[in-house]
């Protein structure tokens, strides 16, 4: 692992505001890094996606959301948790990326309208250059600004990511940007995947974490990606943060015991 762990100390005084408030933070310490894929699962609101995001402040790790995060103004909470975070790493690592579902559907608009821009821009070059009179060596010199940029961007991301569903994007993209010996954190990263998907992205992360040496910790509420073998789960729950057992998972029993028999939860409904 290239994070084995974090400290956290409540700032002077305990404020109450949020992120503090949180009874996570009650009683957390330390938190260790035993895997190279962490999983934090918990209900809504226990406080996982908020930990999360406060890793990604402390770490500094470039953000899918097309903002620095220094400059998002959603996670200004992040930043004020990250200052009564420490950081304890076996070597510190740049490489890697943080990625909330909400910011990949942002990013996948904002690569479309690059690419809309970039056409445009290269259309009024080559009409300007034809205006002048230019040759067609000249005209197709002109082009290579806009045309070189969309290039990079199609053998970067593909074709057209808006093109693709959003599973098939999804995990372009994150493949797109996996590196060697990198940390990537993910909140949610089935939100765009079906089940299917879901096993696919357990393959990238296997592959990325034996061949790739990279370290991944996942917030998610997914049964299929919390059976990745080896995950360190960890359970958000009240005031306690705990690793546990895939099978001891209450979230895994009660699907488990939906899909057995969904009748006996929706004849309540």
């Amino acid at each position: 692992m290239h994070l084995r762990g974090i400290r956290y100390q409540a700032p002077f005084g305990e404020p109450e505001d949020y992120p503090f408030s949180l009874p996570l933070l009650t009683n957390l310490t330390e938190l260790q890094f035993e895997e190279p894929l962490t999983i934090f699962v918990g209900d809504n609101g226990s406080g996982k996606s908020t930990l999360l995001e406060g890793i990604a402040a402390l770490t500094k790790l470039p953000a899918m959301g097309g903002k620095p995060l220094r400059q998002d103004e959603t996670l200004v909470h992040a930043h004020q948790l990250a200052r009564a975070m420490r950081p304890i790493w076996t070597l510190p690592v740049k490489r890697g990326l943080f990625l909330r579902a909400e910011d990949f559907f942002g990013f996948v608009r904002s690569m479309e309208a690059l690419r809309r821009e970039l056409h445009s821009e290269l259309e009024e070059s080559e009409r300007q250059a034809r205006m002048r009179g230019a040759s067609d060596y000249a005209v197709a010199q002109s082009r290579t600004p806009w045309a070189s940029q969309m290039a990079a961007i199609t053998s970067r991301y593909g074709a057209d990511l808006d093109a693709a569903s959003h599973g098939e994007s999804f995990l372009q993209l994150l493949q797109a940007r996996i590196v060697a010996d990198g940390l990537y954190l993910l909140d949610e990263p089935e939100a765009a995947l079906s089940p299917m998907r879901q096993l696919a992205l357990m393959a990238l992360f296997k592959d990325a974490v034996s061949e790739m040496n990279c370290q991944f910790i996942i917030a998610t509420h997914s049964p299929v990606l919390l059976a990745y073998p080896m995950a360190q789960i960890m359970l958000f729950e009240n005031d306690s943060l705990k690793r546990v057992n895939f099978e001891d998972l209450e979230h895994v029993r009660f699907v488990k015991d939906f899909l057995h028999n969904p009748d006996a939860f929706l004849r309540h409904l």
